[in-house]
């Protein structure tokens, strides 16, 4: 790499330090909380014309969410631990065996944010380049050494195989995400994966979940002659090792993409990255007669969602 000179050092410094200080987070608006039984369908994309235009006989309107507290993402040479994460679609069963998904209006991915193992320091210190030592000479502040990593939705999830779901060593779905890596040098555009060129996970699990059925009224209550049939899936570690993962964009307005990729060894082919979810509960929620509310169980299943809020 050619030399920099002092008064360009200092200078994209200062355009990284004032870059990242400008820069804001929006926040989804939060979802209802439902009730009872309803509880793990908060997101669930009930009034989408497609699963409004359900008619429970030829195509069956379905509620899914999947859920893990713990796990970890291995990305390169750098592994992070993984926030609460919660992944829920709506599912249009087709009577030919086939079925469409449908994304809440948010994405169908949510996480919570983890801290990256070392911070900005582990991340890219210590380094021999001038301009990347001037910003390790600056993080004695543990606010700015502090880096999020959160998973966040890429695309629309596809491929999904409901069988997988109570089986072992087949992907359950593929879903599309970024990593965004946040910190006030990296700015908040700072992502490994884009939406055009994102990391395909295709989780599975490794281990066979037990399997429940609860039958509950439409407004959530449990009702052993209820309308509502949820079947639940617990206990089941995921995992996917097969994924490639791209390089970083957009870290420090596009300055310091090349000492996060070379620090954490990205871009990394597949079979070099990994991702696991700890007990996983996984929900499968739709009315327990389909096809008695034919033909308006898309719509039958959205007012008895909206009847469960709390």
């Amino acid at each position: 790499m050619r030399s920099v000179s002092n008064r360009t050092r200092v200078g994209l410094l200062a355009a990284v330090t004032a870059f990242s200080a400008v820069l804001s987070t929006g926040s989804a608006a939060a979802a209802p909380q439902l009730n009872g039984d309803w509880a793990p369908f908060d997101r669930c994309p009930v009034d989408a014309p497609a699963m409004l235009a359900a008619d429970g006989i030829t195509d069956i309107a379905t509620c899914i969410s999947s859920s893990s507290v713990t796990g970890s993402i291995t990305l390169g040479k750098s592994r992070v631990p993984t926030g609460n994460s919660d992944l829920q679609l709506g599912v249009i069963q087709h009577s030919n065996g086939t079925n469409s998904l449908v994304a809440p209006p948010g994405g169908a991915l949510t996480a919570d944010p983890a801290d990256v193992p070392g911070g900005l320091l582990g991340l890219m210190c210590p380094s021999a380049i001038p301009f990347v030592s001037a910003i390790c000479r600056q993080l004695t502040d543990n606010n700015l050494n502090r880096i999020t990593a959160t998973i966040e939705p890429a695309g629309a999830p596809r491929d999904f195989n409901m069988g997988a779901a109570f089986s072992t060593g087949e992907p359950i779905l593929t879903i599309p995400v970024r990593i965004h890596l946040k910190n006030p040098f990296l700015g908040d555009k700072c992502y490994i994966g884009t939406t055009a060129n994102p990391v395909l996970l295709k989780p599975q699990n490794l281990n066979a979940p037990s399997l429940s059925l609860q039958r509950f009224a439409a407004d959530g209550t449990r009702d052993d002659e209820g309308e509502m049939g949820r079947y639940t899936f617990a206990g089941a570690d995921q995992s996917d090792a097969a994924f490639a993962v791209p390089g970083a964009s957009g870290c420090g307005a596009g300055l310091l993409d090349w000492a996060v990729n070379l620090k954490t060894g990205l871009p990394s082919a597949a079979g070099k990255n990994s991702v696991k979810l700890d007990n996983t509960s996984t929900y499968f929620g739709s009315p327990y007669d389909p096809a008695g509310l034919a033909p308006d169980e898309g719509r039958k299943l959205s007012e008895f969602w909206h009847s469960a809020k709390r």
